[in-house]
C-alpha cells in the first residue's frame, strides 16, 4: 500500500489523497459501499464500477459464518469468488460478534461467541481473524477489537482500550509472520476506540500510533452517541494519528457526516445507509431525504433529483419508482440503492474537487444551505 496526499485544504484539516492498493487506485476521500457477504445487496459488480465505486467492503465474520472462509481460499480468494476486480476492504467482524449475538464471552486470548444463525459456538482470536483475512485476501484487513455499547462507564472502557491494544499488538505478529496467499499485497489498519471519553480517545490513538500501522481506523462512533460526541472524538483522533497515513471513519454515515468528517482530516468512510436506505425507498437528494412511496410521488414525472446524472434519474421518474415500491418489485430496490450509491459517491467527488481547489469551506457552506436534515431517519 501508498499513500500519498496531494492537497490538504487551506483551512480545515480536509484533505485529498491516492490510495494505491493492489488491485487498484482509489482516490480521498472515499465512500465504500458496503457488501457484507461479498455483495453489495441488489446490485451487480458491473453496476458498481458503473458508479465508480472504487473499493468495497465485506464483513470477516460474517463471511467465516458463511460460505466460510476456507471455501472461498478454496476458490481463489474474495476478488475471483465475488467477481470483483477493484480493491476491497474486509473488517475484523469484531462489531458483529458484539452487536449480533448476546451470547459472547471476552477473554484475553479473544472472544467466544455463538453464532447468530445456527447456534454453534466460535472463537475470534486476533491471530485467528489475521488468518481468516488472509484466506479471503482483501487489500485492507481489520484488526480485532472490543466494540462496547453507548453509553459504557470510564472502567469499561479504560479496560476496553487496554485490552483492544494488546489485540493490535498479536495483530501486528500475525500479519507479519504470515503471508498473502494469492500473490499480492495486503494491509493492515489498527482501530482507535475510547468511547465518549477525550483522555481515552487520545491514549488509544496515541498508543496505536506507536506501533506503526500501514493505516488508521477510527471504531466505537455511530452506535448511538449524540451527533457532537462523534464529531469531537474523530478531531481528537484525527490530531494525534500520523498525518501520512490513511484515517478511516467506521460505520459512518449520513451525508452531513461524511463532509464533516472529510473536515476534519478523514479519508474513508463506510455504511450500510444508502443501501439499507434504498431497499425500503428512502432516497438522497441535495436537497434532503426523499420518500419515494409518499402519495406526493404517485403522478410526479420528475427524477429523484433535477442535479443527478445516475442511470436512475436520467431514465425514471418518482412515479415510476414509487410505482415500483408499492407493487413490491425488486427493481424498485435496486433502482433506489443505484441512485443513493451514486449520490454518496459523487458527493466525495465534489468534496476532493473543493479541497484540490482550496475551497472546501464554500462546499460545506452551499451543501448545508441546501440539504435538509432527516432527524427522524434512523442510522
Amino acid at each position: 500500500m501508498k499513500f500519498k496526499i496531494e492537497h490538504t485544504d487551506k483551512e480545515t484539516s480536509a484533505r485529498a489523497g491516492i490510495l494505491e492498493l493492489a488491485h487498484g487506485m482509489v482516490k480521498t476521500p472515499v465512500f465504500m459501499p458496503v457488501g457484507t457477504q461479498a455483495t453489495v445487496k441488489t446490485l451487480t459488480p458491473d453496476e458498481l464500477v458503473d458508479v465508480d465505486a472504487e473499493i468495497i467492503l465485506a464483513n470477516t465474520y460474517h463471511l467465516y459464518l458463511r460460505p466460510g472462509h476456507e471455501l472461498i481460499e478454496q476458490l481463489g480468494g474474495i476478488h475471483r469468488f465475488a467477481s470483483w476486480r477493484r480493491p476491497v476492504l474486509t473488517d475484523s467482524g469484531g462489531y458483529q460478534v458484539f452487536s449480533l449475538t448476546d451470547l459472547n464471552k471476552v477473554k484475553q486470548e479473544g472472544v467466544y461467541f455463538r453464532s447468530h444463525l445456527d447456534g454453534s459456538y466460535h472463537t475470534f482470536t486476533p491471530e485467528y481473524v489475521i488468518r481468516i483475512q488472509r484466506s479471503l485476501g482483501s487489500d485492507i484487513m481489520m484488526v480485532l477489537d472490543e466494540c462496547l455499547p453507548y453509553p459504557s462507564t470510564e472502567n469499561q472502557v479504560r479496560d476496553s482500550i487496554k485490552l483492544t491494544l494488546q489485540w493490535a499488538e498479536r495483530s501486528l505478529r500475525e500479519y507479519h509472520q504470515t503471508s498473502p496467499l494469492y500473490g499480492h499485497d495486503q494491509t493492515l489498519f489498527a482501530i482507535v476506540q475510547g468511547g465518549s471519553y477525550e483522555a481515552l480517545r487520545r491514549e488509544s490513538a496515541s498508543a496505536l500510533t506507536e506501533l506503526e500501522f500501514p493505516g488508521y481506523a477510527i471504531g466505537g462512533l455511530s452506535v448511538g452517541e449524540p451527533k457532537q460526541i462523534m464529531y469531537d472524538m474523530t478531531s481528537i483522533c484525527t490530531a494525534i494519528l500520523p498525518v501520512e497515513k490513511p484515517r478511516y471513519l467506521m460505520g459512518v454515515g449520513k451525508p452531513e457526516d461524511l463532509i464533516q468528517g472529510i473536515e476534519n482530516g478523514i479519508d474513508m468512510f463506510d455504511c450500510v445507509m444508502p443501501t439499507r436506505n434504498g431497499r425500503k425507498g428512502a432516497v438522497f437528494t441535495h436537497q434532503g431525504m426523499t420518500i419515494l412511496k409518499n402519495a406526493g410521488n404517485k403522478d410526479d414525472d420528475s427524477s429523484i433529483d433535477p442535479e443527478c446524472d445516475c442511470y436512475t434519474c436520467r431514465n425514471f421518474s418518482k412515479a415510476y419508482l414509487r410505482h415500483l415500491f408499492k407493487a413490491e418489485e425488486i427493481l424498485g430496490m435496486r433502482l433506489a440503492s443505484l441512485h443513493n450509491l451514486y449520490f454518496y459517491i459523487q458527493l466525495m467527488k465534489t468534496a476532493r474537487s473543493a479541497i484540490l481547489a482550496n475551497r472546501f469551506k464554500e462546499f460545506k457552506n452551499d451543501f448545508f444551505s441546501r440539504y435538509e436534515i432527516q432527524k427522524h431517519v434512523k442510522n
